[in-house]
């Protein structure tokens, strides 16, 4: 197989990538010569010294030939040059049907305008693995594209698509026949340095993206699609990790579109790994089952520091909804949301301490989750059913709600209640129409919104290329 050298005008080393506090690890700039129109560009966290072509490893791109075993050997054969700058492997136009495989370190997947990674519906293409220890005991089919214990790892393309064909796993689940969870779509565990970005994703046999157990993460251009009505096809699950930016991201899905998780009941406590420092911006979503972005249920973790804005939705259950019950401990706090434009919603603002749903009966009923320091404000919706459905748990209320410049317009299947608020306390300010007393006004005063970035918010992106001929 051939390997196809960048070409460069200049390289050179810029202290850009932040890590956990500001911590700037070197990373290099990559610029092509684009003299030639053969020459495609990207950006991306890290560019590559070394290029290869799925085809230069036997890809065969008819939609009917199994090429898991094509990608793996490729991404075995890159992971030889990752110390000596790293490799590309760039899957070009066509229709490629595979099974799971995974990626490795200081590499980049880069899905060409026009391919498609089409996921087998042969379960056998998918191996059982070890569940995650935050979720306890329990079989899993592997995912479509995954890896673990990963540095410096890029999945992006030029609106490429990845097809996780899932109808054949919504029927079964739906009909009760598998005893393990589906494969997700995208799942990089115990990684760093990760980014998923400028790719068309559609049905998922269940969640799309989920990195777990990671740090230092871009999420962003991505389009999302499964059937409103396919189950758990959650868009973005960030969980147990730090340091997140999801951005510029369409999800119409059958539930949540961004759904922040850390772990369920006595298994996400002792694990102990929270979700935290991470900021969600331009998201669209439409899922009539699903809320827009979900706190929960599975936060047994922690979730905390975790800021929304501009935020885009029509069609959903829920603005941010807050979905926790006895067993889970831990805490959701510091949640900031700044701008949310709304249509047809059953509830702006959902709360529930009664969500219930254990892995088993190991779970310790007295493990009370604390939710505190919920901040929202310049929110606009309409066509709502609910105001506001909020309630804590009974003897353990949630506390430190903060509502500011909100208005709301109801719908012809408006509730009889504008709001319901038990178990909960707080403050608002310019709330139309006015909420419980429990959210009293405290007047003219906007609810806080964090000045300073989330470390990764400040990364900058390098301009990466390759040439598109051999």
């Amino acid at each position: 197989m051939a390997f196809y050298h960048q070409s460069t005008l200049s390289t050179h080393l810029v202290a850009r990538w932040l890590v956990l506090g500001l911590i700037a690890l070197s990373v290099v700039e990559c610029r092509r010569n684009l003299l030639f129109e053969s020459y495609a560009t990207y950006a991306a966290i890290n560019c590559r010294k070394h290029t290869a072509f799925l085809t230069d490893f036997g890809g065969i791109s008819d939609g009917k030939t199994s090429n898991t075993a094509v990608f793996q050997a490729a991404v075995q054969n890159l992971s030889q040059v990752a110390d000596d700058g790293g490799a590309q492997l760039i899957v070009p136009p066509g229709r490629w049907l595979t099974g799971s495989f995974n990626l490795t370190s200081h590499f980049t997947l880069f899905i060409q305008f026009g391919a498609v990674i089409l996921a087998s519906q042969d379960a056998g293409e998918y191996p059982l693995v070890e569940s995650l220890p935050s979720y306890g005991p329990g079989g899993r089919f592997s995912s479509l594209i995954g890896g673990s214990h990963l540095t410096d790892v890029v999945v992006t393309g030029d609106n490429g698509t990845i097809d996780g064909q899932g109808s054949v796993w919504w029927k079964k689940f739906n009909r009760k026949k598998l005893r393990n969870t589906r494969p997700y779509l995208i799942e990089l565990m115990y990684s760093n340095q990760v980014q998923i970005s400028k790719l068309i994703l559609i049905d998922s046999p269940s969640w799309f993206v989920h990195p777990v157990y990671s740090s230092d993460i871009i999420i962003q251009d991505l389009t999302i699609r499964a059937p409103v009505d396919s189950s758990n096809t959650n868009g973005i699950i960030p969980d147990s990790c730090n340091n997140v930016k999801i951005q510029d991201v369409n999800v119409v899905s059958g539930d949540d579109c961004v759904a922040v998780k850390s772990g369920w009941d006595e298994y996400g406590i002792k694990f102990g790994v929270p979700t935290e420092q991470m900021i969600i911006r331009r998201l669209t979503c439409n899922s009539p089952n699903g809320s827009v972005i979900a706190l929960g249920s599975e936060m047994s973790g922690g979730i905390k520091n975790i800021r929304a804005e501009d935020i885009t939705a029509i069609n959903s259950q829920s603005g941010v909804r807050i979905k926790t019950s006895p067993g889970r401990g831990a805490y959701i706090t510091d949640i900031f949301v700044d701008g949310m434009n709304l249509q047809a919603i059953d509830s702006v603002f959902w709360t529930t301490g009664s969500y219930g749903e254990h892995p088993d009966l190991g779970f310790d009923s007295k493990a009370l989750p604390v939710v505190d320091r919920i901040n929202y404000r310049n929110v606009v919706a309409e066509d709502v059913k609910m105001a506001g459905n909020m309630s804590g748990i009974d003897g353990n209320p949630f506390t430190g709600f903060c509502l500011s410049n909100v208005t709301i317009g109801f719908g012809t299947q408006q509730d009889n209640r504008l709001w319901n608020c038990t178990g909960v306390s707080g403050v608002s300010s310019n709330v139309k129409p006015e909420p419980c007393d429990v959210l009293a006004d405290k007047g003219p005063s906007d609810c806080e919104y964090p000045p300073d970035p989330v470390p990764i918010d400040v990364l900058e992106l390098n301009t990466c290329s390759f040439s598109t001929i051999g």
